[in-house]
């Protein structure tokens, strides 16, 4: 008889769990078709969680002893509230530890975790095709907010502006005219 297993334990990440990180990153981002932009490594990630200025933080999900899940955050600012808040980067959780409540426990650990700093938000944002994640956050009580979108500036474009070019000079807006 099989047993079954033990129930999920959540951690912080600590620098040895480097790999397993970055093994479920690779796996978020061929969920999300997003391969094409994935570069991380652990080498590149270890600064930026566990360097001498993290820049991120990252909660683990682990059932028998396997990193399954995790949540990669950081803090955030809200002018308007004038305090800090939580934004969570990534969520993954395995396929075959879905619907257990390790995502759920995940969201539930990182809310306290802005409720014990003070913080006034705990935000994320979600794939607009990703129609199971946002039935999930809304029974959660999360707000899907469709009259905001994400504006990126991003390799060549970050660039060029670094630069000093003047963005309507190589916008596609100012290609078509508009």
């Amino acid at each position: 008889m099989a047993s079954m297993p033990s129930r999920p334990i959540l951690r912080a990440a600590e620098p040895g769990d480097l790999p397993a990180i970055v093994q479920l990153i690779a796996e978020l981002a061929e969920f999300e078709h997003l391969t094409h932009l994935l570069e991380v490594t652990p080498d590149k990630l270890a600064p930026h969680l566990f360097g001498d200025h993290p820049v991120a933080e990252c909660m683990l999900g682990e059932i028998d002893g396997e990193v399954v899940a995790f949540a990669l955050y950081y803090t955030n600012f809200s002018t308007f509230l004038a305090k800090p808040g939580l934004y969570l980067e990534d969520l993954y959780v395995r396929p075959a530890h879905r619907r257990s409540g390790l995502g759920r426990s995940l969201l539930v650990h990182l809310a306290q975790l802005a409720c014990e700093r003070g913080y006034g938000r705990f935000e994320w944002t979600v794939l607009n095709w990703n129609e199971d994640a946002i039935r999930f956050y809304e029974k959660l009580g999360a707000t899907v907010m469709p009259e905001w979108r994400i504006c990126r500036l991003a390799g060549d474009a970050l660039e060029r502006y670094s630069d000093g070019d003047r963005p309507s000079m190589w916008s596609p807006s100012s290609w078509l005219g508009l």
